[in-house]
């Protein structure tokens, strides 16, 4: 089975070797048909902490490596 990739911004640097990355979506009512946004935020590992706040990665699945993180971080867009 292929591994997931999601798109996201880092929200938060501040521990070692993890970033915060929030990812956003697009959803529908089913009743209303209104478009609204949902976020919702995963913790990756990434080896080298060069990356700011406010940079776009692209995260991806991997084996869990710790009790919240299962994600890591590929590339910077």
């Amino acid at each position: 089975m292929p591994k997931r990739k999601l798109q996201g911004e880092i929200v938060s640097n501040k521990m070692q070797n993890t970033v915060v990355v929030q990812v956003e979506r697009i959803k529908e009512h089913p009743r209303y048909k209104r478009r609204y946004k949902v976020f919702k935020k995963y913790k990756a590992h990434v080896e080298k902490n060069g990356f700011k706040v406010g940079d776009r990665v692209i995260i991806e699945e991997c084996r869990p490596l710790s009790k919240e993180k299962r994600w890591k971080v590929v590339k910077k867009i």
